[in-house]
């Protein structure tokens, strides 16, 4: 099963890359398929690219979606 997961940006790098963080693990996606994403802002995604951009609401209740079933750890919750 593949999931697309939210992840909030962290950090924006050179060309198309950032840095997103999700329950404290950090990892370099590419933000190619997505325009206009700043720092803080939440992104879905789905095997190293930002698919879209997710408002902080719907990714906090998928969030604590993925914690409930067990997916995440408990520090899954939106800041």
């Amino acid at each position: 099963m593949c999931l697309a997961i939210p992840a909030q940006v962290v950090e924006l790098r050179d060309g198309d890359n950032a840095v997103v963080d999700l329950a404290g693990v950090r990892k370099e996606i590419s933000l190619a398929l997505v325009d206009h994403v700043a720092v803080g802002d939440y992104v879905i995604v789905h095997v190293g690219y930002a698919l879209n951009k997710l408002d902080p609401d719907e990714a906090a209740k998928t969030l604590a979606l993925f914690a409930e079933i067990g997916q995440l750890g408990d520090d899954s919750t939106v800041h």
